[in-house]
């Protein structure tokens, strides 16, 4: 099997599972050549769940999980799809971060949120394959971050296809959510992205692209993502760090996989919502091989 791509998705608001989009598009393309090439499973970091505690990081072994409610979506979008955990290979991650110093812990009772598994049923509305779910640290560490996805990087090379889902721009408290109170129009534009939220949706296409391509140092993906967390517009961006640390796992698992030191990065869709959220879709690596 090629070496599987790795994602950075931003998952946006709550209608991104409802509405159709540029996003949902490339979210069904990358779900599609996943399975046209035979992955074992998904691997996936959550923004909307973090384990409490120094160095610690849980795995969510909950053998057959609810899903908590969508809002704005229709119950008919989500409720029947059938979400697969996959407890072997989380018990194996659990192992691997043990080994890498981390204090990993099972987790047999968290409900899956809809960062989640909005991305598995765009990407695999069919069925949802054997599914592990890493949570975030509570104190939000960069580098602690990237360190759990280098962890589990040796993963790709095994036929698993590793996401990240959080966000690129994603300020809840500088969106504009009238139009979608009022109207359910989550894609409204009513007036132009601030100047900090396009000026940092930039720098997040920047380092990510310019930091995969051929003859790029080991480690320099993931210094240009954690040094985003001091660029100026980073608080503009993320009032909150819990969705940019799917980006410095992202990282991670780059830097740290044997073989895909070639690898380009593609913006491969994005869409604006609640005129300040840039849903930026992240490709690092593809299925046939730039040497091919």
């Amino acid at each position: 099997m090629p070496l599987p791509p790795v994602h950075f998705f931003s998952h946006g608001s709550t209608m991104m599972l409802g509405e159709e989009s540029r996003s949902a598009d490339y979210w069904k393309k990358c779900g599609d050549e996943a399975l046209a090439h035979g992955i074992k499973g998904v691997i996936m970091m959550s923004a909307h769940w973090d384990a409490r505690g120094t160095n610690r990081v849980d795995v969510a072994m909950k053998p057959d999980p609810q899903k908590s409610p969508v809002a704005y979506v229709h119950p008919s979008k989500y409720v029947d799809y059938k979400l697969k955990p996959d407890l072997a290979t989380g018990k194996r991650v659990v192992s691997m971060l043990r080994e890498a110093g981390m204090d990993a812990r099972p987790n047999d009772t968290f409900d899956w949120i809809h960062d989640t598994y909005l991305i598995l049923i765009r990407m695999f509305p069919a069925g949802c394959p054997p599914t592990t779910i890493i949570s975030m640290n509570g104190r939000f560490d960069p580098h602690f971050h990237a360190r759990v996805g280098s962890a589990v990087a040796s993963l790709r090379s095994d036929g698993y296809l590793i996401i990240g889902t959080g966000g690129a721009v994603h300020n809840l408290y500088r969106n504009h959510w009238g139009q979608m109170l009022r109207y359910t129009d989550n894609f409204a534009q009513p007036v132009p992205p601030e100047a900090a939220m396009l000026e940092f949706r930039q720098s997040v296409e920047d380092v990510f692209t310019r930091n995969c391509r051929a003859g790029r140092a080991k480690g320099a993906l993931v210094n240009g993502v954690t040094r985003l967390m001091k660029h100026p517009q980073y608080r503009d961006a993320h009032g909150t760090d819990d969705h940019f640390m799917a980006a410095c796992f992202v990282s991670g698992v780059v830097d740290g996989s044997e073989g895909g030191e070639d690898d380009e990065c593609v913006l491969g869709a994005e869409d604006w919502e609640l005129v300040n959220m840039c849903n930026s879709q992240f490709t690092v690596g593809r299925w046939v091989s730039q040497k091919a």
